[in-house]
Order: C-alpha cells, then sequence, then structure tokens
C-alpha cells in the first residue's frame, strides 16, 4: 500500500512530497495520457529538476533505467527505477501555454503551464519561471532531420514509471491538455509514495 496518493484529474495538476530514499510511481490510469513531471527541492525551490542539466550528465536525451534526473544544482534528485510503458518519453518540449493554444485559435484551452503554477502555489512553491518539464508517455522523439514525429501516446491502462529520490522534494505532475498526443482528450493519472 503506498503511504501518500495524490489524484491528478484530467487538465489539471497535483503534488506530493516525497523522502530521500522514497520511490514515487505516476500511473496512466486510463491509459493513452501524458503527465508532465517536475520535481522541486524542498529546502530551495530555486533548485529544481532540469531537463538539460539531465542529458548533460548522462550524455543521452532520456534518462536508462537506473540513471539520475539531474537538478539545476547539477544533483541528482530522482533516478529513474521502473517503467512498464512501451518506453517513449520526453526531455525536449515545453509545457503547452496559454498563448501557445490563443495563437492556433483555441483560446481558455486547458494548459500544463498555468496547471504547474496553481499546484505550485498550492504546494507552496512560488516560482516566476515554470521549470522545463519531463514528459512522462509522450510519444515525440526527434527525427533524423531534426524534426519531432508527433504521435498519439502509446501507454495503456494501469502503465506506470517508479523514481526513487535522491533528495527532499515535491513532485508536480500535470496530466497533459494535448488533444492531439492524447487521442482526444485529457484524463486522470496517480502519484503514489512507497518505502524504497
Amino acid at each position: 500500500m503506498p503511504k501518500r496518493t495524490a489524484d491528478v484529474p484530467a487538465y489539471a495538476g497535483a503534488w506530493v512530497n516525497v523522502g530521500p530514499g522514497e520511490v514515487v510511481r505516476l500511473i496512466d490510469i486510463e491509459g493513452c495520457q501524458v503527465g508532465d513531471l517536475f520535481a522541486v527541492a524542498t529546502a530551495d525551490h530555486n533548485e529544481f529538476l532540469s531537463p538539460s542539466v539531465t542529458r548533460l550528465n548522462n550524455g543521452n536525451i532520456f534518462p536508462r533505467l537506473g540513471e539520475a534526473f539531474f537538478s539545476c544544482a547539477d544533483r541528482p534528485i530522482l533516478t529513474f527505477l521502473e517503467d512498464t510503458s512501451p518506453g517513449q518519453h520526453d526531455m525536449l518540449y515545453a509545457s503547452c501555454n496559454d498563448a501557445w493554444y490563443r495563437s492556433r485559435g483555441m483560446p481558455d484551452h486547458k494548459n500544463c503551464r498555468d496547471n504547474y503554477f496553481a499546484a505550485a502555489r498550492d504546494a507552496g512553491i512560488n516560482h516566476a519561471i515554470q521549470p522545463d518539464p519531463v514528459n512522462i508517455f509522450q510519444n515525440t522523439p526527434p527525427k533524423p532531420d531534426g524534426s519531432f514525429f508527433v504521435g498519439v501516446t502509446l501507454s495503456g491502462p494501469g502503465d506506470y514509471v517508479t523514481m526513487r529520490a535522491e533528495l527532499d522534494c515535491i513532485v508536480i505532475v500535470t496530466a497533459c491538455s494535448s488533444d492531439r498526443i492524447l487521442g482526444g482528450k485529457s484524463t486522470p493519472m496517480r502519484l503514489e509514495v512507497y518505502d524504497s
């Protein structure tokens, strides 16, 4: 049984506290759902998971199992332990946002940037700028010509990823709002925290 849980509603965000050595699991409940993942150090909210620093340290575009996600202070913050999905994830795309949707004729569309700020405020984090996300289950790999393949999310109902916290941190997840890559609509996810 998990020690703590947080339900991530469709088109919204949620958060959990995770201590060093604890394990956090992100579950795609219905399948075909991307989760924008963020981790912020509890002791200093200016230290947070950085996809670019992670790429620098690992030398690849996404950590392999057993490798760490690094913070902007160049410290491991989460270690990637388990993945029951087909294994397609992303650390290159920014979160969707209000301006991006408005420029495409979709004013007032829910978006992960606003949802991040709402969840972060609820967790006591007052960031002026949103960190870049780790897009769990997102199927948008780069092609040889440098453009992106934009595919429908491949995860199925109940698929999950598991990560061990290396720092005391706040893990935030927003349920992706991009209907195009979700097969039509956003659906709920769940965060669960376990002892290691």
